[in-house]
């Protein structure tokens, strides 16, 4: 591909023209952004449609509803466990081979889990999937602040693009599953995959840029082996919680301490060795610190909230599990509006827009705060087009935000430690509202105490959002002063797009 053109001679043109030009998207991050968006769109699609599959699973392979749960705890703990090794991987060997490998992972776990002749090999295959989607997510972010040499100036429309699979994801997956299992086979929740797959690969062999052969540092052996095993420990002990009924239970005691053990040892470690796994001296830049904690709180507040949202759905108004995923839609019409505060995010800066963001998140979070078994449905439709939009908003903010201060070499380590903390807080997140349900539930009997408590867990569900505001207000805000001509953007554009 070639460089945009970009100004060489005099110009009598104003401020506004040139502003326009900071914060107008560069075409070529477009194309390369809806590239990366196909090849993720198919994991990230997987995992809430197979968790609409467990009790079909479980009938069809005549095993527990126990047993099945391991289908999604395997993809979600081999997921953790690919996350830290993503840093070194695209120093290693190149975003492009390294997206690519992570593509063929999922599709041959699509392919052999479709074919799965019990539960034991499904839960294998699921594993490889897993693997697959836990490279991919932190090479995507990656590939595109790379691309557009380091800078984080005019990629608000950008990031708005990619963040709607991700939060699509969990908003679309029981539609499609509830769809797929309604005339098909479950064999066809993983035989959808693979056609999406194999053009994404194609794609991505012809359009992602060639990495630039250089020295990568020597894989962090030890690092590996304490941060792998503690975030597949810790997520393992936190999807333990909703099962056991609360925290104080040797099921999630033992593998959350585990974990947590590791993840100590692993600081420890890190900050004395050069090249660790994941360069913690990152939390040195306050934008990253602070962006690092609000993804945490977003995962906590509005991945938590989206846990609840199907139970209030189908366990309160009785609905189907997929007339709940068509109930749940407008929030990803909300989704999809959010695109639309890209440009706004490339002329105000992160503070204020993730400020909006929030307060937009907490009013689609509110009414459900009220909500009974009999409260409108279109009613309720709207609330979730503004939460969906707010939700929007805030992940794509932050997420921009955490790379603004960072240097080229620091954007493989920045991709991995964003969305490890973004995993933990969902996690956590789900974990803390699934106790609070199941003891609202329990100390309320009949329809009015069902009603009560799903009320009380939307409450809690709005503070955990309230709370984003503090983090919110030290984000650093628009930094103020023009920009050179076009030289910088000149200099750093042949070098991230080159066509191969």
């Amino acid at each position: 591909m070639t460089a945009p053109p970009t100004e060489t001679g005099p110009t009598n043109t104003g401020p506004t023209e040139a502003e326009s030009s900071e914060t107008r998207p560069d075409p070529q991050l477009l194309v390369l952004a809806g590239v990366l968006i196909l090849g993720l769109a198919a994991p990230l699609l997987d995992s809430t449609i197979v968790n609409v599959a467990l009790r079909t699973l479980s009938r069809d392979l005549h095993v527990s509803v126990s047993t099945i749960q391991w289908v999604s705890t395997g993809y979600l703990l081999a997921m953790a466990m690919a996350i830290p090794i993503t840093g070194w991987a695209s120093e290693r060997f190149g975003t492009r081979r390294v997206w690519i490998a992570a593509l063929v992972l999922f599709t041959l776990g699509s392919v052999l889990s479709g074919m799965a002749w019990n539960v034991e090999s499904l839960i294998t295959f699921r594993v490889v999937q897993g693997a697959g989607t836990g490279l991919m997510m932190p090479i995507l972010m990656t590939v595109l602040v790379q691309a557009a040499g380091g800078r984080t100036e005019g990629m608000g429309g950008v990031m708005a693009l990619i963040s709607l699979p991700t939060l699509l994801g969990p908003v679309l997956g029981p539609v499609l599953g509830g769809l797929i299992l309604d005339h098909l086979s479950w064999r066809w929740i993983f035989y959808v995959n693979p056609p999406i797959c194999l053009l994404a690969i194609v794609l991505a062999w012809r359009i992602l840029p060639r990495a630039k052969p250089h020295e990568a540092p020597r894989l962090d052996v030890t690092g590996l082996l304490l941060l792998s095993p503690s975030l597949a420990a810790m997520i393992y002990g936190l999807a333990q919680v909703g099962n056991q009924g609360g925290f104080d239970h040797r099921q999630v005691l033992v593998p959350a301490g585990i974990g947590a053990a590791l993840l100590v040892a692993f600081v420890g470690h890190a900050l004395r060795t050069q090249d660790p796994l994941v360069d913690l001296r990152l939390f040195r830049v306050r934008s990253f610190t602070v962006s690092s904690v609000l993804l945490f709180l977003a995962g906590l507040s509005a991945f938590g909230a989206m846990f609840l949202l199907p139970l209030y759905y189908q366990e309160l108004r009785g609905e189907s599990v997929a007339t709940a995923g068509l109930l749940m839609a407008p929030q990803g019409l909300g989704i999809a509006l959010s695109r639309a505060s890209g440009s706004l995010l490339d002329r105000l800066g992160g503070r204020p827009v993730i400020l909006a963001g929030i307060v937009l998140l907490a009013a689609g979070t509110l009414p459900f705060g009220f909500a009974g078994p009999d409260t409108n449905a279109w009613l309720l439709a709207a609330v979730l087009v503004v939460r969906g939009t707010g939700l929007g908003v805030v992940i794509m903010a932050v997420m921009l935000g955490s790379y603004t201060d960072l240097g080229p070499a620091q954007i493989p380590h920045a991709s991995s430690a964003t969305r490890i903390m973004q995993q933990l807080g969902g996690s956590f997140g789900t974990a803390v509202l699934a106790v609070i349900l199941q003891r609202q539930l329990a100390s309320h009997s009949g329809p009015a105490g069902a009603s009560a408590a799903f009320q009380h867990t939307f409450w809690w569900a709005l503070g955990f959002t309230l709370i984003s505001i503090v983090p919110a207000l030290l984000i650093p805000g628009r930094r103020p002063g023009p920009k050179a001509p076009a030289a910088e953007p000149t200099a750093a554009e042949p070098a991230t797009l080159e066509a191969t």
